[in-house]
């Protein structure tokens, strides 16, 4: 039987050392488990509310410049790009304001008006779908985020993505995507390349 005074300082240190790297590895796991299902739940409510969807993409702005998108979606209504943001707090923002603040317990700051970009971002994809198409755009908070004073235009929160959108009940909708909206998104595609902003 081995007696605790026998053993070694070092010999405490590895032990104690395997242990600190057992535990951090443990909570290593679990935040990435956390990650992964936050992504798959966010997956599954862009496929709930799309016919199909390109995820974190670069396109031309056609000046030698890029512009990043989060996703692109091919819905019955339309294209529509969506520009997410992982902002916890109360947020203060308008289409017209050129910062939006966010208060949090003991803490303030501003962001650009993200309604700027997401409109670039939309007549960029609206160039390559076509006149024709209607292309439509919202900037998609995390829950983590609210809005006590409403919430601007073309903004909205994850959970109410579905609603925001809207259901397309028009029985000639079929007729649309497969006449017009197919044929854009197929530009759409072959215009895209994989970003190496990837965020998700």
């Amino acid at each position: 039987m081995i007696r605790l005074e026998t053993i070694s300082l070092s010999a405490w240190l590895l032990l104690g050392s395997a242990t600190a790297l057992i535990i951090a590895l443990a909570v290593w796991l679990g935040l990435w488990f956390r990650a992964r299902q936050k992504k798959r739940a966010l997956r599954a409510r862009i496929e709930a509310v799309s016919l199909a969807h390109m995820q974190d993409v670069i396109v031309s702005d056609g000046n030698d410049g890029w512009f990043h998108l989060d996703f692109v979606l091919l819905t019955r209504r339309g294209i529509v790009v969506l520009d997410l943001r992982d902002v916890a707090g109360m947020i203060f923002g308008g289409e017209q304001m050129t910062e939006w603040t966010v208060m949090q317990k003991q803490r303030r700051f501003t962001f650009p008006n993200p309604l700027n970009t997401l409109y670039d971002r939309m007549a960029v994809v609206r160039s390559l779908a076509g006149e024709d198409v209607p292309v439509d755009g919202r900037v998609v908070f995390s829950a983590r985020g609210q809005f006590p004073k409403g919430q601007p235009p073309s903004v909205t929160l994850l959970a109410r993505l579905a609603d925001s959108l809207g259901q397309e009940t028009d029985p000639d909708s079929q007729d649309m995507v497969e006449t017009r909206l197919r044929p854009a998104w197929e530009r759409i595609q072959s215009a895209a390349t994989l970003s190496p902003l990837r965020r998700l």
